[in-house]
């Protein structure tokens, strides 16, 4: 049983490199795109966000010397070209799938207009967010939950390199504990980085489960989903 009927799935960037160190891999944008396709089959409306780490990120550039600002922006186009990437391979396999831009460039995508993303969301397109929120200074992640609020999402589900939210890093603390369930303050009190405070804070408003899982198997969302394998639900309440 499928506990939820509208989701926001949250990718890195990082995530559509496979075992290149740079870029995208054209197998594992496909094994993602088969993973979206399960879960749209099912009936489930979904949008995504995808980060642009494997290509150019925002903080690091501005950690050079780079201008935030430019940085950033530089970030958000990065995030494009992987929505772009997304689209064409879900469009292949017979998903209806928009980028929809936070940064206006009609030529190339759609301008983000709330109501008719919506619209399109519930007639059972997928929808990418491209471009964070469109403005510096703010992650992905802020952007993803923004958007799930807007779209009146019920969860984002975030999919990373380990399969939950840890009490320290899995793989440099062997008595790291994963957590089956935590409260949004929790995450803040504790320093979790499993998003940033904002992200955490505007899910915490809007009443927005997170949902943090790997999705290095297949059929990881689906299961996720399903309330099978390891998570870690981010909740008002333990």
């Amino acid at each position: 049983m499928v506990k939820y009927k509208r989701i926001l799935l949250k990718l890195s960037g990082e995530g559509l490199m496979g075992e290149k160190s740079f870029g995208l891999d054209e197998s594992k944008l496909s094994e993602m795109a088969q993973e979206i396709k399960q879960v749209h089959d099912a009936g489930i409306q979904l949008a995504v966000v995808i980060g642009g780490g494997n290509i150019f990120r925002g903080l690091k550039g501005a950690a050079g010397g780079m201008d935030r600002v430019s940085a950033d922006h530089m970030g958000m186009l990065a995030t494009i070209i992987n929505s772009l990437a997304m689209q064409d391979a879900l469009l292949r396999i017979g998903v209806p799938t928009r980028v929809v831009s936070g940064v206006v460039m009609p030529t190339i995508c759609e301008p983000y207009i709330q109501p008719k993303a919506k619209s399109h969301l519930q007639n059972g397109d997928v929808i990418i967010f491209a471009a964070g929120t469109g403005n510096p200074f703010f992650t992905t992640d802020t952007g993803a939950a923004l958007r799930a609020a807007e779209m009146g999402c019920e969860a984002i589900f975030k999919a990373t390199q380990v399969d939950g939210v840890y009490s320290a890093d899995p793989k440099k603390d062997k008595n790291a504990v994963r957590f089956e369930k935590v409260s949004y303050d929790e995450v803040l009190v504790k320093n979790l980085k499993v998003m940033d405070a904002s992200a955490i804070a505007l899910a915490r408003d809007n009443n927005i489960s997170i949902v943090v899982f790997s999705m290095h198997e297949q059929g990881a969302l689906m299961r996720t989903l399903s309330g099978q394998g390891a998570f870690t639900e981010i909740t008002c309440d333990k």
